[in-house]
């Protein structure tokens, strides 16, 4: 099977009509301390705060924000509770994937009519800065999809939640939105879920990716990228393939116990201050060897970067029809080796970096060889 690319056009008319990612919550063992984490290393400022000192007694929150990107760090107080037994299975990892819509309700009633599983009915909650609407449904794994209709609320985050801030000023490092989700699936499952996607949201087919674009000397998978019509939502669908040992998607799905969210890429606008400033702040990064930039210019062509910026931060280059794209990849921000991040830079580039996959791979290979897993 050969990659299949189909361009969406510039205008479709949604089945689901989607405004961009809300927020993206994570489910954890320590909010408050991941909470620094993010703020610190990542450049997130604290925005809204939920816990027992705002009336909520059996968990707290906290939520981060740089520019269009939000992020939900939630933890249990109770030793039973759905949230301490997803942290007990899973490790810290990401629950919600929060869809930002004009009706929630809207946006409910048509999933579940074609088929989505019901994790929550639509509920409005109230306080003295506007309502907000809210309904979930279930995709992948114990991963869910939450509407969130914000048209009529002036507030922080939500009802329920204080404004907060940082302790100390936080510097911005230059994350602006979240280019995409990549979501690892079982063996055999990847077809199962884009047809959701497609069936039940209303997402097109974008791109697919086959065992002989995606591999290495020892692993392989396969990757299917759905998204909605305006593009500001894609879901790419990792599934494990046949190969001499363990793939990364194999080793995730061992230590998250399931299907999840592998990685979350981020958008920024200039990817070498970025990078530089999450390196000094203590952010790992996946290692490329030198050779990967000897003969860059010759795979990709011209571009405005200095090869040895480049090279200083291990960031990796690619280019379709459209322009390039620059992209570099975190190592797990966790203990388990399971989610990560991307940072991407568009000029132009609408693809995923498909140029670069076999030098990733062989990087994400030298890890689990470390690690004792490949």
């Amino acid at each position: 099977m050969e990659t299949v690319t189909n361009k969406l056009p510039n205008q479709v008319e949604d089945l689901l009509p989607l405004k961009g990612t809300d927020h993206i919550e994570f489910y954890v063992g320590n909010a408050k301390q991941s909470a620094l984490y993010y703020q610190y290393c990542f450049g997130f400022e604290l925005v809204a705060y939920r816990g027992p000192e705002t009336g909520c007694r059996d968990r707290v929150s906290y939520v981060l924000q740089q520019d269009k990107i939000r992020f939900v760090l939630t933890s249990s107080l109770l030793t039973d509770s759905e949230i301490s037994k997803h942290v007990a299975l899973h490790g810290d990892g990401v629950k919600v994937l929060a869809l930002w819509v004009d009706d929630a309700t809207a946006s409910y009633n048509l999933t579940v009519e074609r088929g989505a599983v019901s994790v929550k009915a639509p509920e409005t909650t109230e306080d003295e800065f506007g309502t907000i609407t809210t309904a979930s449904i279930q995709t992948y794994g114990e991963t869910i999809h939450t509407f969130v209709e914000r048209k009529n609320y002036k507030g922080a985050f939500m009802p329920g939640f204080e404004a907060r801030k940082s302790n100390e000023r936080i510097q911005s490092i230059g994350l602006k939105y979240v280019d995409h989700c990549v979501g690892n699936v079982e063996l055999g499952d990847m077809d199962r879920w884009v047809k959701f996607y497609q069936d039940v949201l209303g997402f097109k087919l974008l791109i697919t990716f086959d065992d002989k674009d995606i591999s290495t000397k020892y692993t392989a998978l396969m990757s299917k990228v759905v998204s909605n019509g305006n593009g500001y939502v894609k879901f790419p669908i990792n599934e494990p393939a046949k190969g001499i040992k363990k793939s990364q998607i194999e080793e995730y799905i061992d230590f998250y116990k399931g299907a999840g969210v592998q990685h979350i890429a981020i958008a920024t606008d200039n990817i070498i201050e970025t990078v530089g400033t999450l390196r000094k702040n203590g952010v790992d990064f996946l290692y490329v060897p030198d050779n990967y930039y000897s003969d860059l210019l010759d795979r990709v062509g011209n571009i405005d970067e200095e090869i040895e910026d480049l090279k200083k931060h291990n960031i990796l280059v690619d280019r379709d029809d459209e322009g390039y794209l620059l992209q570099i990849f975190t190592k797990p921000v966790q203990d388990r080796p399971t989610v990560f991040f991307e940072i991407i830079q568009r000029k132009g580039a609408k693809s995923f970096g498909k140029g670069n996959f076999k030098a990733l791979f062989e990087a994400i290979e030298r890890e689990q060889a470390i690690r004792g897993t490949l």
